[in-house]
């Protein structure tokens, strides 16, 4: 159980991420409590039932609408995706990630930063725990930005040195329930958007991981709609589908 190497996110928002990681034991020692609560708060005492994740990522932004569909399997590192590519035509692909080195330039230059990105607006929350390079921060209680409602604060920040974009800034604001109900995203490096504000709604249970499907706000002030639309779970020793709802 490995952490992976940081990569370029949304290639239209260019948001610093992490890439996929599974939950290593030792995370706890270095986290503050909240860390942990949050996570386990979308599912992650569960998230070893779980043999594939099926979500299609849309994003809508001025000037462009584009929308990818996946399948993950955590275990194994397989990566299903369906797209399109600049030009409008219909992509497929398949592969492993431990063996990306012997991908075409495509997968490991296109699909593979996408899918690190859409995977994170999936499962965010678990990186918070899961991201062991990352600093996080109790803020306690403070303002959130859209709402302007009190809520609890996490920073995330990530270390100056080291991926694509370093330095990288999540806030997170929570309920009382440590639910995320709103973002905000400060970019380390000098392109474009530097900063990034977004609800997290839209929540719904797909087996026993909790999804937040719809968030709206804003990329340097301009209109951002970003959601998840057919998303499933399939579990370890079952080929159905479990449907968020």
């Amino acid at each position: 159980m490995t952490n992976v190497s940081r990569r370029a996110v949304i290639p239209v928002l260019a948001v610093g991420v992490l890439a996929v990681v599974l939950v290593a034991a030792s995370c706890s020692q270095k986290r503050p409590p909240i860390a942990e609560q949050i996570a386990k708060t979308y599912g992650l005492d569960s998230f070893g039932q779980i043999e594939a994740i099926r979500y299609t990522f849309n994003l809508e932004v001025p000037g462009l609408n584009l929308s990818r569909s996946w399948v993950w399997e955590p275990k194994t590192g397989r990566v299903s995706y369906e797209g399109k590519d600049k030009d409008g035509k219909p992509v497929k692909a398949a592969y492993v990630r431990s063996q990306l080195s012997s991908q075409s330039d495509a997968i490991k230059n296109e699909i593979d930063p996408a899918f690190i990105n859409d995977q994170y607006w999936l499962v965010f929350p678990f990186h918070v725990y899961w991201d062991t390079s990352a600093q996080v921060q109790d803020m306690g209680t403070q303002e959130s930005p859209l709402a302007k409602r009190s809520a609890k604060r996490v920073v995330l920040k990530y270390p100056s040195d080291g991926g694509y974009q370093p330095g990288d800034t999540w806030e997170l604001y929570l309920g009382a329930d440590n639910r995320v109900q709103e973002i905000l995203y400060r970019r380390g490096g000098p392109q474009p958007p530097s900063l990034v504000i977004a609800t997290y709604e839209g929540y719904k249970k797909a087996g026993p991981l909790l999804v937040s499907t719809d968030h709206t706000g804003t990329a340097d002030g301009k209109p951002l709609r970003l959601s998840l639309t057919n998303v499933a779970v399939r579990l370890t020793g079952s080929e159905a589908w479990a449907e968020a709802q």
